[in-house]
């Protein structure tokens, strides 16, 4: 599959902003089972664009620099993306979960995507004993790792009611746990807290789903979203394995990874510093189009 995708983020200030530097996440990383195509970034009215380097996690970084008075800020990032990934199958032959955690701890690599490097408590995702109490039925260490993965997932979709109003993107897994409602964030994040508690590394994942209308309406060019999910260290033989809670599905043809880390405030498409008097309000446009729809 064939994915043209284009995320547009504007900031409207409510004074003059005399100057920001942002760190901007939104290339998408090449990843197994996709490959980056084209790539292009644009900023409107003004600013500097250079390379950066990830502090930490995968993600493509650049440096955005706005050294004159702007009073609105727009940032268009474009990209082809080719994913060809099938559909993982679970199988007798499987890892246990307790063989999987024991690799990981004995794991002597220190690459961004070294699987002890998401064995522990992040800042936003930190311990907690009531979600690894209910993550735990599903955890049986004996249970084959991808079987265990995908039947937590399931079961956070069964249970959480998704709501966009029930929670804000600094909302810590504890509270969405406890109304059980959120969105793909908290699902990840819940997930997340879980598979660590268990001893198993769970990075967070950042990027794209292939949404579908319903049945007779019109794809919307711009109505799509960033989505959130998980990836789940089954093993030097399976390697990282992507799961969606929110959907309850594997991570296959649908999905394109942006970027990954142990949380979303290291893998956050624009975070920066802005200096200037009065407020902002941020709009997000995001378009996931497969590249035959747009043929058509």
């Amino acid at each position: 599959m064939i994915y043209d995708i284009r995320h547009v983020t504007r900031f409207d200030y409510g004074g003059q902003v005399k100057f920001a530097r942002c760190n901007l996440r939104l290339k998408p990383i090449d990843w197994p089972g996709q490959r980056l195509e084209s790539y292009s970034l644009g900023v409107e009215p003004a600013g500097r664009l250079s390379p950066g380097r990830a502090e930490a996690g995968l993600a493509n970084v650049t440096r955005l620099v706005v050294d004159s008075p702007v009073r609105t800020l727009t940032i268009d990032s474009c990209a082809r993306v080719v994913v060809d990934r099938l559909v993982p199958i679970p199988s007798p032959t499987d890892p246990t979960l307790a063989e999987v955690a024991a690799w990981a701890r004995d794991s002597r690599d220190l690459s961004a995507m070294g699987p002890a490097n998401y064995l522990f408590p992040s800042p936003l995702i930190p311990l907690d004993a009531a979600i690894a109490d209910w993550c735990a039925r599903d955890l049986d260490p004996a249970r084959g790792a991808l079987d265990a993965g995908i039947a937590l997932a399931r079961r956070i979709e069964a249970e959480f009611t998704f709501d966009a109003t029930a929670t804000l993107v600094d909302t810590i897994p504890h509270h969405a746990f406890l109304q059980r409602k959120g969105v793909c964030q908290d699902f990840a994040q819940i997930m997340i807290t879980g598979l660590r508690a268990a001893g198993l590394p769970a990075a967070y994942a950042s990027g794209y789903i292939r949404t579908i209308p319903p049945p007779g309406k019109p794809r919307l060019v711009g109505a799509d979203a960033t989505h959130a999910w998980v990836l789940l260290w089954c093993g030097p033989h399976h390697g990282w394995v992507g799961l969606d809670p929110t959907n309850a599905i594997w991570m296959a043809s649908d999905h394109i990874v942006m970027a990954v880390g142990r949380d979303y405030a290291e893998i956050a498409p624009v975070d920066g510093v802005v200096l200037g008097s009065g407020a902002q309000a941020m709009d997000v446009s995001v378009d996931v189009a497969p590249v035959e729809d747009v043929a058509a």
